[in-house]
């Protein structure tokens, strides 16, 4: 299936968007076209007033099996019925992840009661050293009920990146288990359903990202 013109936008959009975890700039990875997909049926528009950007029509997103922090297989359609913060990063990133995690954080504080009907998963893109206990206690740090995911023996990471339109490279690599990687930062929110419905750049607030989440958990 040939990507439309606001497939590619998007594209870039996110590309411009990679952050270096790392002092100095360096160049991103070039990203993969998306596998060939079956024509999915039409989606809902996503409702109006939202801070982030509006991706309930686009071809993104899916299910994926990763291993979580228990060392058990982690479906994120398992989490249906609830809104689910998303974002990719690794465990020796210097600045961006914990600032974004820090940030999901507040954004339940901010979200009160509403914060049960929430999870938060982050994906490891460094899983060479991001083991499932690694990955596991990293994201508790920031909050006890963040999942933490990483791709073991057999799990195709690089496919679940082309899913959510996410690059990633190592940088500045020092030796075998000493580099920083560059990857794209931001979030998406996924509806109770499951689908991807709003992209959150890096830099957004926890108020921000909780109004659009009220959003979500009242469509």
């Amino acid at each position: 299936m040939k990507p439309t013109t606001r497939a590619i936008l998007f594209s870039t959009f996110v590309l411009s968007a990679l952050t270096a975890c790392s002092p100095q700039e360096s160049a991103p990875a070039a990203s993969q076209p998306a596998p060939e997909q079956a024509s999915a049926p039409a989606r809902a528009a996503a409702p109006a007033g939202l801070h982030g950007t509006d991706m309930s029509k686009e071809d993104i997103g899916g299910d994926f099996a990763l291993t979580d922090g228990d060392g058990k297989l982690f479906h994120i359609k398992d989490l249906k019925g609830k809104a689910v913060i998303l974002s990719f990063g690794y465990t020796h990133c210097p600045d961006v992840c914990p600032t974004e995690l820090l940030t999901y954080s507040d954004t339940l504080k901010q979200l009160g009661d509403e914060a049960k009907d929430v999870a938060v998963v982050f994906v490891s893109v460094d899983p060479e050293r991001d083991t499932p206990e690694l990955i596991g206690k990293y994201v508790k740090q920031f909050n006890p009920g963040f999942i933490g995911v990483t791709a073991t023996e057999g799990q195709d990471l690089p496919l679940i990146k082309q899913q959510y339109r996410v690059v990633s490279a190592k940088a500045q690599q020092q030796s075998e288990k000493v580099y920083l990687v560059d990857h794209s930062a931001g979030a998406y929110l996924i509806d109770k359903n499951g689908e991807v419905a709003v992209f959150e750049p890096y830099g957004s607030t926890a108020q921000q990202i909780a109004d659009d989440i009220r959003i979500l958990l009242k469509s």
